[in-house]
């Protein structure tokens, strides 16, 4: 299978390589990237030779949120393009979310908004002690919409709240404290750290364990396709405001908006 955007490489012991490959772009999600990891989702889900995947990135970067021309797309879009845009965005972070095997993050660098909804969908994520993470849409005039049931449901309501509102930036170290990562190690340290993290996994019968992760998802709060159209027409509504466009035509203008202080 041949990606423009992303890498798969399985080993021997069925651990499946998932890795974004545009680091010249900070692995930021384009609309070939949102269709081919959505494939890449029901493909290693179904796959028996896959027993476990990691979730990685080439570059600076584990990934900086949406690509610029993909936005620039959505600013001048109409209300029911954006719509069917994040709708393939939404439908991207709901096939991850429901790969039947263990899906362990391996996060370098930045992650902001989308890229915090990837670590988001992980099973498990291990950060590097330098990565830095942040739901910057608000600075934007926007709201980090697709991403929110599974931010919400990694870290709960609470924490997410500030964190939605203030678009700040914080540590690898916060983000272990919240409840978004579940190790964090020295740069150096990440891939023994992987590899100890994938280890138990193998010990466990593989149907199993994809019926583990269902029953887990299955007790938390539903991500149903109505929360998710839900969030979509909250987006559409915030791309309409007056924000927005001084916010998104600030950014692409290279000045601060007229809210900065």
């Amino acid at each position: 299978m041949t990606f423009e955007t992303i890498r798969i490489v399985t080993d021997a012991r069925g651990v499946a390589r998932l890795t974004l490959a545009l680091p010249q772009k900070h692995n930021a999600l384009s609309a070939t990237m949102i269709g081919e990891l959505t494939e890449a989702a029901e493909t290693l889900s179904t796959d028996r030779a896959v027993r476990l995947v990691v979730l990685d990135a080439e570059g600076r970067s584990f990934c900086a949120g949406g690509d610029l021309g993909w936005m620039r797309e959505q600013f001048d879009a109409d209300r029911a393009t954006r719509i069917a845009e994040a709708t393939r965005l939404a439908m991207m972070f709901k096939a991850l979310n429901e790969i039947a095997k263990p899906v362990i993050g391996r996060v370098h660098g930045n992650a902001f908004g989308g890229g915090v909804g990837l670590v988001s969908i992980c099973d498990a994520a291990v950060a590097s002690a330098d990565a830095r993470f942040g739901l910057t849409e608000t600075r934007l005039g926007l709201i980090p919409a697709t991403i929110s049931p599974y931010v919400v449901a990694r870290i709960g309501e609470g924490k997410a709240r500030p964190l939605f509102m203030s678009a700040r930036l914080f540590s690898a170290e916060e983000a272990r404290a919240i409840g978004l990562v579940t190790t964090v190690v020295a740069a150096d340290d990440l891939d023994a750290a992987i590899e100890a993290e994938i280890e138990p996994y193998l010990t466990a019968a593989p149907e199993a364990t994809g019926r583990a992760k269902r029953l887990a998802r299955s007790l938390g709060v539903p991500i149903t396709e109505d929360t998710i159209a839900a969030t979509i027409e909250q987006l559409a509504d915030c791309w309409e405001s007056n924000e927005a466009r001084e916010g998104v035509g600030a950014f692409f203008e290279k000045r601060e908006p007229s809210w900065r202080q």
